[in-house]
């Protein structure tokens, strides 16, 4: 039971790590898949070779990354012909997602045909947020029809990193009530109480909420409609440009945060705006979700910028010291567990993600009778 595979597929790339327990016994990233000069033909080849260049043996699962399980997948699954068909019926909730986890699935099910697959869904975490939390005052008919309601994402990254936090204020994951910002290319904020997600960024898709590399996060829906109607634009332009040219890409021309940072330290005013519309947009989500659990015992920041940037921690903070919210400078600066000062009410802390981990242990989770 102790040795899993897990499998991240995009489009063109396949992540890949093996662990035997806890511990990392072999990882890579085959990217540029299917493209000139690239790692791999198609898929198959990229699984083949890591079957070829991995020891595989005594595996006891193959653990996938699936962004969107719909209204149905709320744990993780072991894969039949029923679950592909229904993951297949999902594509349409995440186009450039969902079909990329299928290959993976299809090709390591033929590689592997006696080793258990399972799939372990980004949105399952999120399936305990109450309904008046995952409903939006749309036509009830339209809803129902075409699913549309909010399933929130990087739901392993939020389960981890709230249990990790748990971990590190010394106390039971159930009487926890913690506030994760998970901040990367991609971003979302998430309130969990007690060990389970009550509130969530991201809605129907990974498009909403906070402001990412790329994408736009939350904006008035007659933005579209707008451009449409007035800008002429289609339909297929309008999201390419909300999905692939917003965010701060939009704003600056970068979609790194280090850029971003670089610059606004020369005084650009570019991207010193784009900085403070970053920061202000996570700060709202962390008032609205103060409100949401009512206690709160830590806020976390985790992912590629908010384990790795103290100046975006701290400016998303400050000035909340009246609601028990602080961040003490140095440690901040070295990154500790905890950088709140002593005796905050509220403990601010940094706590790596490791989605991967998680991964494996709901597959493993997932085997258990």
């Amino acid at each position: 039971m102790s040795r899993v595979l897990v499998l991240n597929c995009g489009s063109s790339s396949v992540k890949y790590r093996l662990f035997d327990g806890a511990e990392t016994s072999a990882k890579g990233l085959i990217e540029r898949i299917g493209e000139e000069g690239g790692d791999a033909t198609d898929h198959r080849a990229a699984l083949q070779h890591i079957m070829e260049s991995v020891d595989l043996a005594g595996l006891a699962a193959v653990g996938h990354r699936v962004v969107h399980g719909g209204p149905r997948f709320s744990d993780p699954t072991l894969i039949d012909d029923d679950v592909v068909a229904d993951v297949e019926a999902l594509v349409p909730l995440a186009p450039l997602h969902n079909p990329a986890a299928l290959s993976g699935i299809a090709v390591a099910r033929k590689l592997l045909p006696d080793v258990p697959q399972v799939a372990v869904f980004d949105t399952a975490f999120h399936a305990t947020i109450p309904p008046e939390g995952v409903t939006w005052a749309i036509d009830k008919s339209l809803a129902e029809r075409w699913q549309i309601r909010r399933y929130g994402f990087h739901g392993t990254s939020h389960a981890y990193v709230s249990r990790q936090t748990a971990k590190v204020l010394a106390k039971p994951v159930e009487e926890t009530n913690v506030i994760t910002l998970h901040l990367g290319n991609g971003a979302s904020a998430c309130a969990v109480e007690g060990g389970r997600s009550v509130a969530t960024s991201m809605g129907l898709s990974p498009q909403g909420g906070l402001v990412m590399g790329t994408r736009s996060g939350d904006i008035d829906p007659t933005v579209v409609f707008h451009l449409h109607r007035v800008a002429g634009l289609p339909l297929d332009e309008i999201e390419t440009s909300l999905t692939r040219h917003a965010g701060l890409v939009g704003l600056t021309g970068d979609n790194d945060l280090r850029a971003v940072l670089e610059r606004r330290q020369a005084g650009d005013p570019e991207a010193t705006l784009a900085f403070d519309v970053y920061c202000r947009r996570i700060r709202e989500y962390v008032g609205a979700y103060l409100a949401v659990l009512g206690r709160v015992d830590a806020i976390t920041f985790t992912a590629g910028v908010g384990e790795n940037s103290p100046v975006v921690r701290a400016a998303t903070l400050a000035g909340l010291e009246s609601l028990g919210i602080a961040v003490d400078p140095e440690r901040n600066r070295r990154a500790e567990r905890i950088i709140s000062p002593d005796g905050m009410p509220i403990a601010v802390c940094v706590v790596p993600t490791d989605e991967e981990l998680e991964i494996a242990d709901q597959s493993r989770a997932a085997l258990q009778p």
